[in-house]
């Protein structure tokens, strides 16, 4: 009789008595979660939206969006700068529902301002429906030139110049929302041949 049907017979013709203590080890998962020790799950924080400037226009609510490789800004608040000079491209975006934009070019250097501290910043120009709201995302270069820590759970973002750093609460900053709401993302493929 081989050895594991010598084991199931056992076990199914074996009758248990149910008053005996038995030891039962646990794996270190069960146990973290019968003692407590595994942390409290929190609830989605939302979009990391902060204050800033750019150029003369005050921008209530600039996304943070680690997951952008770019900063994007629409073509009509570099026109509100009036920004003549753009450095053409040959990227593609792909937005979220799958389709490419072509955008009119890059515009280089422009410094951003986010509370005392100013830092300078590429934004790729995207013709794109805004409805009058001045909006942008800020992606990783920028989040990268500003030093950026993210602390999602106390919801703060600490940006650092130098020795000086300063911290932004992202929960203060979006208590005042938008009329309407909004979902931008972006992905870029690579550079078109013309």
């Amino acid at each position: 009789m081989p050895l594991y049907a010598k084991f199931l017979k056992e076990l199914i013709t074996k009758k248990r008595s149910w008053q005996e203590k038995e030891i039962v080890v646990l794996t270190q998962e069960c146990s973290a979660i019968i003692q407590k020790g595994l942390p409290l799950k929190l609830k989605d924080p939302g979009s990391f939206l902060i204050p800033c400037t750019i150029g003369n226009i005050a921008i209530d609510k600039s996304l943070c969006d680690l997951g952008a490789s770019i900063n994007l800004m629409p073509l009509t608040m570099m026109k509100k700068m009036m920004i003549e000079e753009l450095k053409p491209t040959r990227m593609s975006l792909q937005l979220t529902d799958r389709s490419i934009k072509i955008p009119n070019g890059v515009v280089e250097n422009l410094l951003v301002k986010v509370g005392n501290f100013i830092f300078p910043a590429d934004f790729v120009v995207l013709d794109m429906d805004e409805k009058g709201s001045n909006s942008v995302i800020l992606g990783r270069p920028f989040l990268a030139t500003a030093r950026t820590i993210i602390d999602v759970e106390k919801g703060e973002m600490i940006f650092r110049v130098h020795d000086e750093q300063m911290t932004i609460n992202v929960f203060k900053a979006m208590q005042y929302p938008s009329e309407k709401e909004s979902c931008m993302r972006v992905d870029v493929v690579d550079s078109l041949v013309e």
